[in-house]
């Protein structure tokens, strides 16, 4: 059983998304839009998990097929989309920095949430660090159980998508899905 490790913000987690990036990029830098970190070690100051999160965006759907052979080129394993229609996860080959990589379509609600939250955190510090302080609680309170520790980041995460402005419709999806995934 992994422990869920919430630690403070490290400088140098730029720099592994750039070393990431510059790993994959040459693979579908033809057809891919950008390579985006997102995720709390994306956001100055945030308190995270120590893994880096990033998305591989493309224009459609039907390029995630070319960027699931590229990937496995170098070692990346598809694994589905883990629950998350429009996002689509990979096993990172050993030997890398932890990370956590995905493919998405620029239009895709998973990759705009993630758009949303993490430009929105980035310019909100006093947001940024409740969340931290958030996160680091419920570490502590279920270090071994992820489905709550998700769970008790969803309202937070609502409340950000909601003053970034994202739709009620919107809002109320990602809620039903969250709550269904918990």
């Amino acid at each position: 059983m992994r422990t869920i490790v919430v630690v403070d913000y490290d400088p140098a987690w730029p720099e592994v998304f750039q070393q990431l990036r510059l790993k994959i990029w040459p693979l579908v830098s033809d057809f891919a839009l950008s390579v985006e970190h997102v995720g709390s070690t994306a956001v100055l100051g945030l308190a995270a998990k120590p893994i880096i999160d990033l998305s591989i965006v493309v224009a459609a759907e039907p390029e995630i097929l070319l960027v699931i052979e590229r990937l496995a080129i170098i070692g990346y394993l598809h694994c589905g989309n883990l629950g998350i229609e429009g996002r689509e996860a990979f096993q990172s080959p050993a030997g890398l920095p932890e990370h956590h990589l995905y493919a998405c379509p620029y239009d895709s609600p998973g990759l705009q949430n993630h758009l949303a939250v993490r430009d929105y955190l980035r310019s909100h510090c006093e947001m940024a660090q409740a969340y931290g302080d958030l996160k680091k609680r419920l570490a502590r309170e279920y270090p071994h159980d992820i489905g709550s520790y998700v769970a008790g980041k969803t309202d937070f995460l609502l409340e950000v998508l909601r003053r970034a402005g994202l739709p009620a419709d919107q809002l109320k999806a990602i809620e039903i899905a969250n709550r269904k995934r918990t």
